[in-house]
């Protein structure tokens, strides 16, 4: 690329940290759509059914601002799960016009099917990258996410 004082964009770029892990979170988010269409999931279907797993009786506003999606994103999501019979709303026990999500049966078995999925792109990608690189990777990115929350 030859520069000049017009370019909209430093030089290096394209070699910057921040370019590679948007590269890199591309690249896994790509295969995890393509590995989940079979099961009739989209990524964005996995990520709700774990965090509603991980914490049971979320509200939608809450799972938005864990997800960092608007909360017409998660109504969305949560109508499409609910419909196929995976996502349940209950009454909060206190606050009467709060709707709680849950999993129903058939939302934990679409959660362990999709989850198999997901541990198998992950084993994909520690295999190729051993037990060593895949460990620091861990730590790195972890270390990134703690320095972009402290910014």
């Amino acid at each position: 690329m030859t520069r000049n004082d017009e370019d909209p964009v430093g030089a290096g770029a394209l070699d910057r940290v921040t370019w590679a892990l948007r590269r890199a979170e591309l690249a896994v988010q790509t295969l995890k759509e393509q590995r989940l269409r079979p099961l009739g999931l989209a990524a964005s279907h996995y990520t709700l059914l774990i965090s509603v797993h991980s914490e049971p009786g979320l509200t939608g506003a809450e799972l938005a601002r864990r997800l960092n999606v608007t909360p017409q994103a998660v109504a969305s999501l949560v109508a499409r799960l609910e419909s196929r019979g995976q996502v349940e709303r209950r009454e909060h026990p206190r606050h009467r016009h709060v709707q709680e999500l849950h999993l129903t049966d058939a939302g934990r078995a679409m959660l362990r099917e999709a989850d198999a999925v997901i541990a198998g792109i992950e084993l994909q990608i520690t295999g190729a990258l051993g037990p060593k690189g895949s460990a620091q990777l861990r730590d790195v990115l972890d270390q990134v996410a703690d320095v972009a929350r402290e910014a």
